[in-house]
């Protein structure tokens, strides 16, 4: 690591003052800070940064546009962007879906605004690490009272066959009394082995009042080891709905987090993951309540194949003065094989009287009622067995506003099934 190889990076892209300074202050802090907490997890040997800061400097790898759809959306290969559609409507009403840079000279004082500020720099070291190497980002804005029938789409590929470390961050800002659905997609491209880390941040600023649909399919390949991170900040009756597949072939820890500080405001999360081969997952869904009357609701749905390893570790966290919060949440996981390992963790942090909370976690097998049930209506057992699981897991995959993302979650499900 590098202060020298930072400095050279920032002053290529002719970053602002302020930006160049909280790569240099997150960097300055990396020795002292802490990894992150994820319970029963071991991921401190994980090559999660070798504190490389490069750009890709060729794509090997190519999306078929025509197959993507008249959406909006923003097209990512590595660190380069291949794509960016946005209708004139759009752009007519100040809605912005670009690079960090273009961002940066269309609308600065936004970026510099809200950049930074539902993830702290020095949270933890792969916080601060992502703010120090970062290697590309995207900045979507939906400005005050704007409404977006369509769902934007970002997304963002990783190269297989590339060397080049996925460190991506993506600020996404909703102004006041803004609703719109956002899809999100992390995948890995390509037959190539290169073995890479990566580190992705997301922060979702969720104005007052604003309704956010979140959806995402991350599906990175089994030679990249991540670390994930999405939170949201949400301000006085904003709403933020997440669906979140969790869909990757490496070891990845993610932290999804939405903190309530507005009075009213509003989490749902629902996470659905797949666990197969020797994988490694381990998942921390956190909700705090800051706001009166706020509420966070948690759902995590969970299937593990062969000698894989998932972990669920459920957080609500009332603090003092939220009166009549609500925190709840449930963590359930499948476990198709007598190799696979699990957790599922509930945990409760009540600092106030006045409120509602709740948790439920279960770890077990199908049901043997529910196979011989559809068995005796004439279905095999491996079809049986899928109907049960794509049940299991529907709560989640219903909630994708894209059909053929939906229907290509289901087959990254099959997939891995037809593997056992």
């Amino acid at each position: 690591m590098s202060k020298q190889v930072i400095q050279n990076f920032s002053q290529l892209k002719a970053e602002p003052s302020w930006l160049a300074e909280l790569r240099l202050s997150a960097f300055d802090k990396l020795e002292t800070l802490a990894l992150p907490k994820i319970e029963r997890v071991k991921f401190h040997r994980w090559n999660l940064g070798d504190g490389t800061l490069t750009e890709t400097e060729e794509i090997g790898n190519v999306p078929d546009f025509t197959a993507l759809g008249d959406n909006p959306k923003l097209v990512q290969v590595g660190t380069q962007t291949v794509l960016e559609q946005l209708p004139m409507t759009l752009i007519e009403q100040g809605v912005i879906f670009t690079d960090l840079y273009s961002a940066l000279e269309e609308i600065p004082e936004v970026v510099e605004k809200h950049f930074a500020s539902a993830v702290k720099s020095d949270e933890d070291k792969l916080a601060a690490y992502n703010y120090a190497y970062f290697n590309s980002a995207a900045v979507l804005y939906v400005p005050d009272n704007v409404e977006i029938a369509e769902p934007i789409e970002g997304i963002f590929l990783q190269d297989s066959e590339s060397a080049v470390p996925f460190n991506k961050h993506i600020l996404i800002i909703a102004g006041k009394n803004s609703k719109f659905s956002y899809l999100e997609r992390f995948e890995s491209i390509g037959s190539g082995s290169q073995e890479v880390s990566a580190n992705v941040s997301v922060e979702v600023i969720a104005g007052a009042g604003s309704q956010i649909k979140f959806a995402a399919i991350d599906r990175l390949g089994e030679h990249v080891t991540a670390y994930l991170s999405r939170r949201a900040r949400h301000a006085a009756d904003a709403t933020v709905d997440w669906a979140l597949g969790v869909m990757n072939e490496g070891n990845i820890v993610a932290d999804f987090d939405s903190d309530l500080i507005g009075n009213g405001s509003h989490a749902n999360l629902k996470v659905v993951a797949a666990s197969s081969g020797r994988q490694v997952q381990g998942i921390d869904t956190r909700v705090t309540n800051y706001g009166n009357h706020s509420v966070g609701h948690i759902l995590q749905h969970g299937v593990i194949l062969e000698r894989g390893t998932l972990t669920f570790n459920g957080i609500g966290h009332i603090v003092k003065g939220a009166k009549g919060a609500d925190a709840q949440q449930e963590s359930r996981v499948l476990m198709l094989s007598d190799q696979a390992r699990s957790d599922a963790n509930p945990i409760l942090l009540i600092d106030e009287n006045e409120v509602t909370a709740g948790h439920a976690a279960s770890i077990g097998q199908v049901d043997p009622e529910d196979m011989y049930y559809l068995m005796s209506r004439g279905l095999d057992k491996a079809t049986a067995e899928r109907l049960v699981i794509l049940g299991f897991l529907g709560a989640v995959i219903t909630e994708i506003p894209v059909k053929a993302v939906r229907d290509e979650m289901i087959a990254v499900l099959d997939s891995k099934l037809d593997k056992r």
